[in-house]
């Protein structure tokens, strides 16, 4: 589901894993069009991180 949100809507995937100020900076880059791409990507690669760490944190 947040694979979907971190393409369709980049900045929601940053409040829904707790960076609020980074969801923001995010909405700024996607309100262009140009950033559109850019914001996706960089919320898919931020989703992924933070799913190895909740990973890595539920081994210990």
């Amino acid at each position: 589901m947040r694979l979907l949100l971190a393409l369709l809507l980049p900045f929601t995937v940053f409040f829904t894993i707790g960076k609020p100020f980074q969801g923001i900076f995010c909405l700024l880059l996607q309100i262009t069009l140009i950033g559109w791409i850019p914001a996706a990507i960089w919320a898919v690669y931020s989703l992924s991180n933070w799913r190895t760490d909740k990973k890595l944190r539920d081994l210990h």
